[in-house]
């Protein structure tokens, strides 16, 4: 009788186990859901949506909401598309989400009027005592630009208005708010730091203006040449990677695959898909007028695998840290997926 219970008991602990797997799945009608902020990270999906695979339900959703989608008792996302940093700070320990890959590389550029220079390496120096406005100058947009002159030893200060006395002997950081809408070529800059889509849609929107907007310079390859530095990475729940290895390698295989989607993709094609996934009501990140083949190459959308960029992501949050304590977190190696 005693082996009868004993027996019966296995048998609830893992229809109990089953239950809670499958519970993962139940708020999306069966599926893994896939959330991911719109703008840049969003294209990282499109080869997944195009597979139509009933594995995967895909939500793209405003930035400001994609934390509350890792967080909590239960939370929503079975897979997930962040920023690097917010991951490091959410999910570091490894204990409830890994790391899978990073998905973008960075989408950042310098504009400028005038007769003011293509930035380079070679001439970044250039800068000091000179004013940048750059967008998001307190997150990692600004705080990737203040790496950059880290690295290359080109001392910087923050200003709060154009109207305060600037530095000679320093670079002269403005913030520019939470988006391009601030960047103007009358604000007085001498050079923007703006994201795409919004960096082809001010110099497209300035072309018959007095002082038209041109492109100056590329971030990513002044903090690492052609590789760019780990923007937005791709991380699934713990307990998704341990029941069912298989449907994480087939989520990250169409990743894998979405670079050579990209490099054909027409542009009302990309626009229907992420229509087709994105929350009711959110104003698209990319439209009909922002976006193009430029668009979508200057947005550095490929996959890398964890176990071949780990030591990447280690030294960009290091450096971020070290401009700001609270911009990011270091990581346990048990945040990354090297299965």
């Amino acid at each position: 009788m005693k082996k009868s219970l004993g027996f019966a008991a296995v048998c609830a602990a893992a229809v109990l186990t089953t239950a809670a797997f499958a519970a993962c799945k139940e708020q999306d009608g069966g599926k893994y859901s896939v959330y991911c902020p719109d703008g840049a990270p969003a294209l990282s999906l499109l080869n997944g949506i195009l597979k139509e695979d009933e594995t995967f339900e895909y939500h793209v959703i405003d930035s400001g909401t994609v934390q509350a989608q890792v967080t909590g008792e239960n939370p929503n996302a079975d897979f997930c598309v962040l920023p690097l940093n917010l991951a490091s700070k959410l999910l570091g320990t490894g204990s409830s989400y890994q790391m899978l890959g990073t998905v973008t590389h960075g989408n950042l550029f310098f504009l400028t009027t005038g007769d003011n220079a293509l930035l380079t390496s070679e001439n970044l120096t250039s800068l000091v005592g000179k004013t940048v406005g750059a967008v998001q100058l307190t997150n990692v947009p600004g705080l990737t630009l203040q790496v950059v002159l880290k690295q290359n030893d080109i001392p910087y200060q923050t200003i709060e208005s154009m109207q305060e006395e600037k530095a000679a002997d320093k670079v002269n950081l403005l913030q520019m708010g939470t988006d391009a809408t601030n960047v103007t070529p009358d604000r007085g800059c001498d050079y923007y730091l703006c994201p795409e889509p919004a960096v082809a849609a001010k110099i497209k929107g300035t072309a018959s203006a007095p002082k038209p907007f041109k492109l100056a310079g590329d971030l990513q390859s002044l903090y690492g040449g052609e590789e760019g530095y780990p923007q937005a990475v791709l991380v699934a729940k713990k307990s998704v990677i341990e029941k069912d290895k298989e449907s994480v390698d087939k989520l990250v295989s169409y990743f894998k695959g979405n670079a050579e989607y990209l490099a054909g993709a027409e542009t009302a094609a990309v626009l229907s898909l992420l229509n087709s996934v994105r929350t009711e009501g959110l104003t698209p990140a990319f439209n009909q007028n922002n976006l193009n083949g430029t668009v979508i190459q200057n947005c550095s959308v490929r996959y890398t695998e964890a176990k071949d960029c780990k030591s990447a992501v280690n030294a960009f949050l290091e450096k971020l840290i070290a401009v700001n304590a609270n911009a990011a977190n270091s990581v346990s190696d048990g945040f990354y997926y090297l299965g």
